[in-house]
């Protein structure tokens, strides 16, 4: 089965395009029009291994909250649409990763039950022209439309840029683990409910 997903969004503050492929080779095509997120969603991307294409045209001039958060929302849309039933899958994720002196913690439940758990913080308010307070936003717009658990802990760190970097490295590769095919449970759905 092929687990890709493609999806559009339009409001009155933002025009999303997105393609998603959790079988991929780490391939990237962004371009929000937000540098650093830019840079962060292709690391994402490379470090899961999924192919994603993102275009996103949003009311920068007002700031960059809005393309931020729905960039967010439609990459977990996207994500739940491409898993499915979620058969087969790891479910469980997790990883610990540097960047320099920072180190963050990504632990994720492809569950049904949406929830961040964000315990992250920032020595300033910006990385390039990009607000930090964005980065949660981000991360719970994904977790909240991909219907997973997600815990974000920073357990290191005081450069911003390399906070934010292990954040979403660390998701990456957590996710890589979570979606990936198990062996052992076959076409299983990994839940003693029988869905997740």
């Amino acid at each position: 089965m092929s687990r890709t997903a493609t999806l559009t969004r339009a409001t009155s503050e933002t025009e999303i395009s997105l393609s998603l492929a959790l079988d991929g080779s780490g391939r990237a095509e962004i371009a929000t029009g937000i540098g650093f997120l830019d840079h962060m969603l292709t690391a994402l991307a490379r470090h899961a291994l999924f192919d994603l294409t993102v275009v996103a045209k949003g009311d920068l001039h007002i700031d960059f909250h809005h393309t931020t958060e729905d960039v967010g929302i439609v990459l977990g849309r996207a994500l739940a649409q491409a898993l499915g039933e979620k058969r087969g899958i790891r479910r469980f994720g997790h990883a610990l990763v540097p960047m320099d002196e920072a180190l963050a913690e990504a632990a994720i439940d492809i569950s049904g039950r949406p929830y961040l758990a964000w315990s992250v913080a920032f020595a300033r308010d910006k990385v390039g022209e990009m607000d930090t307070e964005l980065f949660e936003e981000f991360f719970r717009a994904f977790a909240m439309n991909a219907l997973l658990t997600l815990h974000v802990t920073q357990k290191a760190g005081t450069n911003a840029h390399h906070v934010a970097e292990a954040c979403f490295k660390a998701l990456a590769r957590a996710l890589r683990m979570a979606v990936e095919a198990d062996p052992r449970v076959g076409d299983a759905i990994p839940s003693t409910k029988g869905a997740l």
